[in-house]
């Protein structure tokens, strides 16, 4: 800066208007205690893109390293477990339900999850990890065929309950809108417990 210049002034954060800072601009985390505890559901959406040999390789359970989907699925339940370990500000909270969906395209396959809870803040968070780990988790399963794979367009794409209410992305699905094979979103421990149980079937058949 050049000699006899004047620093501009710097405003304090609060003026801003940013809740996870303090006036002078040092990390807090938001004091949700006064909150009652209410039902909120949160929706992400991303996408891994792939060679359509991948996708093919992925629907025919043929990816040598194991069951990509079924592995993914539970890394993503894993994951919104652990969204407060993992983002600093991010609060703990009891995840009441997690779905993770997988949709097959040509080129890609496209992960969806919603997570549920009744507590004092939302699940945006739980469900963006999920989505993110399931992603990242495919890519790991299947990056010994294809390296060149891509993951993108991780979203929020709706949330409902809590201070803001109810808010969906343009274009988005209704919440809840999965698969008739899926039905609801089962509890963490069912959802393991189907999963582990469809494998031993498959065993002793």
């Amino acid at each position: 800066m050049c000699p006899g210049a004047v620093w501009p002034r710097l405003s304090l954060v609060s003026e801003r208007g940013l809740t996870h800072t303090d006036p002078l601009g040092r990390a807090r985390m938001v004091d949700v205690t006064p909150k009652e505890a209410t039902h909120r559901r949160a929706m992400a959406r991303c996408r891994v893109h792939m060679q359509p040999e991948t996708t093919s390789k992925v629907a025919s359970n043929a990816i040598t390293k194991g069951d990509v989907l079924a592995v993914s699925r539970v890394a993503g339940i894993q994951a919104a477990k652990q969204a407060a370990q993992l983002i600093p500000l991010c609060h703990p909270l009891l995840v009441g339900a997690v779905t993770i969906n997988f949709t097959i395209g040509d080129d890609y396959v496209e992960v969806e999850t919603q997570v549920e809870t009744v507590d004092r803040t939302g699940v945006e968070m739980e469900a963006l990890t999920a989505c993110a780990v399931a992603a990242l988790t495919i890519y790991d399963m299947c990056k010994s065929f294809d390296r060149a794979m891509e993951i993108g367009e991780l979203a929020l794409w709706e949330k409902t309950g809590g201070r803001t209410g109810h808010w969906r992305r343009e274009g988005a699905p209704l919440l809840n809108s999965v698969p008739t094979e899926v039905g609801r979103a089962l509890p963490i421990e069912e959802e393991i417990d189907t999963l582990i149980g469809g494998a031993n079937s498959g065993l002793e058949s």
